[in-house]
């Protein structure tokens, strides 16, 4: 069973669809004691990171969200959900964000005439060897919608990368801590090959 959990920010349903499309059971939930029942979790995520950061304290999924994650279960998060589990970002200077891992969200630089959003699809380059991306080659193409990106604190949590205006760390690992800045549940089979990959770590 996966845990999704609902805050309020946007594409839970297509993350769900692609779960179920996998065989995988799940909750759409901000009950703590559906999380912490649960086997894995997604933290999804479309929208500011001040007010997702507020909605999260807020309603407690803070603490269940570094309880879930200290204790070892495999946990996923997706765009904004990425960026909430560094320590803070441009787009809301003064908020803390969950800081499970080192690092910050900065804005993507104006850069040749690229435009901010980035919307559409980027191919991936691998660092290090990642779970996620097992069976997936490098320069598989994946869906991104975002603004802001990340600039990981250690080198070595990074297992994909790609260049928009910038050098953008698009996906992390850390234990039992995974995110990614693009949406797997957009991006055809190449998504779900990463969210099969996701759900098949114990």
């Amino acid at each position: 069973m996966t845990a999704i959990i609902d805050y309020d920010a946007g594409n839970i349903n297509s993350v769900e669809k692609a779960l179920h499309t996998l065989g995988e059971d799940t909750v759409i939930t901000g009950r703590k004691e559906e999380i912490e029942a649960a086997d894995r979790v997604i933290l999804p995520g479309v929208g500011a990171f001040g007010d997702a950061m507020e909605k999260l304290n807020g309603s407690g999924l803070a603490q269940v969200i570094r309880r879930v994650a200290g204790q070892g279960m495999p946990f996923l998060g997706i765009c904004l959900g990425l960026q909430l589990l560094f320590e803070r970002s441009e787009e809301s200077e003064g908020v803390d964000g969950l800081s499970l891992l080192p690092g910050e969200i900065l804005r993507i630089p104006d850069a040749g005439g690229l435009k901010i959003p980035h919307v559409g699809w980027n191919s991936l380059e691998y660092p290090r060897e990642g779970r996620l991306f097992r069976g997936i080659p490098e320069g598989a193409y994946v869906y991104f919608v975002h603004s802001y990106y990340l600039k990981a604190g250690k080198e070595d949590l990074v297992t994909a990368v790609t260049e928009y205006g910038t050098r953008i760390h698009a996906s992390v690992e850390s234990g039992n801590i995974f995110a990614c800045q693009f949406h797997p549940e957009k991006s055809s089979s190449v998504g779900l090959s990463l969210l099969n990959n996701f759900i098949s770590i114990t």
